[in-house]
């Protein structure tokens, strides 16, 4: 039992991780309906200035207090000059998701190109949480500092959300941009806003998956961790929040729990997920606590 107590909460830790990315994922759609193929890089990205700067001398939370601002500025321009030329209603839906796929490959060859030297194997991130236990309650100080991270986060975005004008601006936009551009909202500003959003929270995703375990990471880090992603954000809803933090953390307690007690099947690791997720998605289509949407013929 203790075992299993174990790798529930390993599980957690690491569902942290795919919930943030799922969150910016959803993020993503709701404002602009597509899926970003290059957020896991961009998160990738993110990490390495985080490390960079850390390398420099400065510590990790304001490394990554750093990164996350530039990533927000980053974020918006991105949507700005690479994104907003080929979305839109009159535009080949395909256009976008060949951009996004390029977007992966030029950013992973990007990082790599400006932070790995040659023959360098992996880079070295400083643990964002000390190690060791919480006294008295036996979890990891790390799975509690990852777990409070992502509070933090979803407390923030739901003041954005729901406490705030622009937070009603980016609500409207998701709902009808038509319509919201009548009542006199920018829906150009709120999609960069959407994109700088999922940006920052890349950043914050990508640098508490770096300083897992021994902290080693290379431009590999984000690729599985967005798979798991993807897969969690389709579990909880591409257009809810909360459905992205459930799901994430579902997928990354089946994960953990699969590779202690049935690992020894190779590749069953990846398996076992994508099976819940597609017995879920044959109940509910659109996810956990994705909307159903019901249109007048």
């Amino acid at each position: 039992m203790g075992l299993f107590i174990d790798q529930f909460f390993n599980g957690i830790g690491t569902g942290v991780v795919y919930a943030s990315v799922a969150l910016a994922l959803v993020i993503i759609y709701r404002t602009t309906g597509l899926l970003n193929f290059a957020q896991g890089e961009m998160a990738l990205f993110s990490t390495f200035v985080t490390w960079w700067f850390t390398d420099q001398g400065l510590g990790i939370v304001p490394a990554l207090l750093v990164s996350i601002v530039l990533s927000f500025i980053a974020g918006g321009l991105i949507e700005r000059i690479i994104i907003r030329p080929v979305e839109g209603p009159t535009k080949n839906p395909l256009s976008v998701v060949i951009i996004t796929l390029g977007m992966f490959l030029a950013i992973n060859a990007l990082a790599a190109l400006i932070f790995i030297k040659p023959g360098q194997e992996a880079l070295q991130m400083p643990l964002l949480f000390p190690s060791g236990d919480v006294p008295g309650i036996g979890i990891q100080k790390a799975i509690v500092g990852r777990a409070a991270v992502l509070a933090i986060e979803c407390l923030l975005l739901w003041i954005l959300l729901q406490k705030t004008k622009i937070g009603l601006s980016l609500r409207a936009v998701a709902s009808n941009p038509e319509s919201a551009k009548l009542v006199g909202i920018n829906p150009g500003a709120m999609l960069m806003l959407g994109w700088a959003l999922a940006a920052a929270l890349g950043a914050v995703a990508g640098t508490l998956a770096a300083s897992r375990g021994t902290g080693a990471f290379d431009t590999s880090l984000m690729q599985q961790v967005l798979v798991f992603s993807f897969a969690a954000a389709a579990l909880g809803g591409f257009d809810s929040p909360l459905g992205a933090v459930v799901g994430g953390l579902i997928v990354g307690v089946a994960d953990s729990l699969t590779i202690q007690y049935v690992g020894f099947l190779d590749g069953i690791e990846l398996a076992v997920p994508f099976a819940l997720i597609l017995i879920v998605l044959l109940v509910r289509p659109n996810g956990l606590f994705g909307r159903n949407i019901v249109e007048r013929v």
